[in-house]
């Protein structure tokens, strides 16, 4: 009976069977043998957290490296669920052995713990060495069609992304319904299986509009968005600004969208946030000194907070600062690093690893292209230039990247003459580089200013690549399903990694002849199975206290917090009040100062009277005094007058007395 009809749990026991966990403690070396030792341990862990649960053993002795990486292999799946670790056992097998349930042997659905670890030869044409000793699959290579040149597979009609079976291979999606307009310089977020498309830059024309993508059914919608420009009575449903070249960064199950050109740019930058679940667009208020308009900055979320670095300005100014916005109090802090920083650049990629270090790769300025990596030290402030490992990166502008667990992918971006083809992979702990894929042709992954995120489905990874130009506008979609396996081993590593540098040297254990490694029969007994329990039991009670305190911790926060914002509130609308009071101040001043400006006019006219006035009172005395003198020459005239007449009539002549 064909084992992949098979149910769970049956096809789990089946699929554990065939790998060599027989019943009754039997382990079939020639099963066994198949697989690499990291991957027998994936196996091994697996199994037990399938079987068993949760590792609740203790740690092994140090002197024992065998039961050192079984025990970390199982101990790294956590809480993983006996389903999970079921499927995803399936999951490995198949990706190692795609025809095993044709050879399946009968099986007992019993579990068995014990493994022995065989290193097989490895096929030099199915895998190539690194610079550092590690093994690489060898990359897989498409056509301009989308194609595989190994397996010239056709475009399929997918329902979801599960159906894309092929690992760290590019396959082009059919998707439902209106595509967007092919577009470049976009944005682009994964929310609640969702990804978001907004803005961007067609044939020169900004673009606002905002597309969502589902992930479930692969079927395209426009979203009518309504757009808050203050306080939450004034939604209206004019369209937001169109934009490209700007930032969208989801958190929780909202998302921003940070700086980015325009039309008619601000003299700041502007952060946007979209609420999906009331398709309504509002400006976000921030405080402190906020970054010049920009486009082709990078924005990365460290926590709660947004670290933005460089960009090119409305003046076509490349820069090299970093600002940090508190998602929190939304305030803006212009941050001054230690060390070198990188050289002004804008459309390069940024990542940030273990929530302390900040990586920038590649980008360009007007005359070139980038392939330097600079790592900024969030704790210290400090840049620095990391030596690498693996291959050396082509130089690159207007890339895109996602981040996976401790890996960072790179695809796409130019340098000025053509595409760039290869999708690249930075181990973040190690910096070593490595290809994931290779397209040929002129291909919308081989483009710039294209947006790729990661998204999960069904515990699958998968990046998912949209939009771009390469001397053509794309809107097609494309998705990558990355190895489920090398997910899993590097988790495993990073925890033994750590392990092995918090021990001290220890003793060298000799190893077989043939390069195996013996296998020592974990104890089963009864006594250690109820010391299990015991010990599980304890831990889930700790765990419980732990919990209580922290929900009780995370409630006077909040507490805090809304009493913070109430004060926030009551202080705004003291200041609104003490604005419009000073605002009518100010026109009362103003008022006033009319006033005694029209006083001081009449004044000024009243002092020029006055002055008149002195000039007419001169000329009437002047006038007076001449009046005084005529009327006394004329009474001195008439007395001389009067007295000379008589004295002339007593001697007049001889005619006037004979006149008289």
């Amino acid at each position: 009976m064909a084992s992949s009809g098979l149910a769970y749990p049956e096809r789990f026991y089946a699929a554990a069977s065939y790998a060599g966990f027989g019943a009754g403690g039997a382990t079939s070396s020639a099963a066994i043998s198949r697989f690499q030792n990291d991957v027998a341990l994936l196996l091994y862990g697996l199994f037990q957290q399938a079987t068993v649960g949760p590792c609740n053993v203790p740690k092994p002795r140090a002197w024992n490296p065998v039961e050192q990486s079984k025990w970390t292999s199982w101990h790294g799946l956590g809480s993983m669920p006996l389903a999970e670790a079921m499927r995803l056992f399936v999951k490995i097998l198949e990706e190692e052995d795609p025809g095993w349930y044709s050879r399946v042997p009968e099986f007992n659905p019993e579990p068995v713990v014990d493994i022995e670890m065989h290193k097989p030869m490895v096929d030099p044409k199915a895998i190539l060495p690194s610079t550092n000793g590690t093994l690489i699959p060898e990359p897989k290579t498409i056509s301009e069609n989308g194609s595989s040149l190994e397996t010239q597979g056709k475009v399929v009609n997918l329902e979801s992304l599960s159906v894309v079976s092929t690992h760290e291979e590019w396959t082009p999606l059919s998707v439902s319904g209106q595509r967007p307009k092919p577009r470049y310089e976009h944005g682009a977020t994964v929310v609640q299986d969702k990804m978001y498309i907004f803005g961007g830059n067609h044939n020169g024309r900004y673009l606002c509009d905002l597309q969502a993508l589902d992930l479930k059914s692969l079927t395209w919608s426009k979203i009518d968005a309504k757009f808050q420009a203050g306080s939450s009575d004034s939604s209206i449903t004019a369209q937001i600004s169109s934009c490209a070249g700007h930032s969208l960064i989801s958190q929780g199950n909202k998302f921003f969208s940070v700086a980015g050109h325009s039309k008619d740019p601000s003299e700041n930058i502007t952060v946007k946030e979209f609420d999906p679940h009331t398709c309504t667009w509002s400006m976000v208020k921030t405080y402190g000194k906020p970054p010049v308009s920009r486009g082709g900055q990078s924005v990365t979320l460290v926590g709660t907070t947004l670290v933005l670095f460089g960009g090119e300005d409305a003046k076509r100014c490349l820069l090299n600062d970093l600002y940090i916005l508190d998602l929190e109090t939304m305030t803006w802090d212009d941050v001054d690093a230690i060390g070198t920083p990188p050289s002004p650049r804008s459309d390069h990629a940024a990542a940030c690893h273990a929530d302390r270090y900040l990586l920038i790769f590649g980008g360009g300025s007007h005359a070139t292209c980038f392939n330097d990596l600079h790592v900024l030290d969030l704790q210290t402030m400090e840049w620095s230039r990391p030596k690498q490992q693996g291959l050396t990166p082509s130089p690159r502008a207007g890339h895109a990247g996602a981040t996976v667990g401790e890996n960072w992918y790179i695809v796409g971006g130019g340098n000025n003459k053509s595409g760039v083809s290869e999708t690249l992979v930075l181990n973040m702990s190690t910096l070593t580089w490595s290809v994931v894929s290779t397209v040929e042709g002129r291909v919308p992954l081989a483009s710039e200013g294209m947006t790729l995120v990661h998204s999960n489905y069904n515990g699958d990874d998968y990046l998912i690549s949209f939009g771009g130009y390469n001397g053509r506008y794309s809107n097609e979609v494309f998705a990558l399903k990355l190895s489920l396996k090398s997910d899993l081993q590097s988790k495993t590593k990073e925890e033994h990694a750590s392990d092995s540098t918090s021990r001290v040297l220890e003793p060298e254990v000799e190893l077989s002849h043939d390069g195996k490694i013996r296998e020592i029969t974990m104890d089963s007994a009864d006594s250690d199975l109820k010391n299990r329990n015991d010990d599980a039991s304890e831990l889930l009670l700790t765990l419980k206290a732990e919990k209580e305190e922290l929900e009780a911790t995370l409630n006077r926060e909040q507490l805090q917090t809304i009493q913070l914002k109430e004060e926030m509130a009551e202080a705004e609308a003291r200041n609104a009040d003490l604005t419009k009071e000073l605002q009518a101040v100010r026109g009362q001043l103003a008022a006033e100062q009319s006033r005694c400006f029209k006083l001081e006019v009449d004044v000024a006219e009243l002092r020029q009277k006055l002055q008149s006035m002195d000039a007419l009172e001169k000329e009437v005395e002047l006038l007076r005094r001449q009046n005084a003198a005529s009327e006394q020459a004329a009474l001195e005239a008439k007395q001389r007058q009067s007295s000379g007449g008589m004295w002339g009539w007593l001697v007049g002549t001889p005619s006037d007395k004979s006149d008289s």
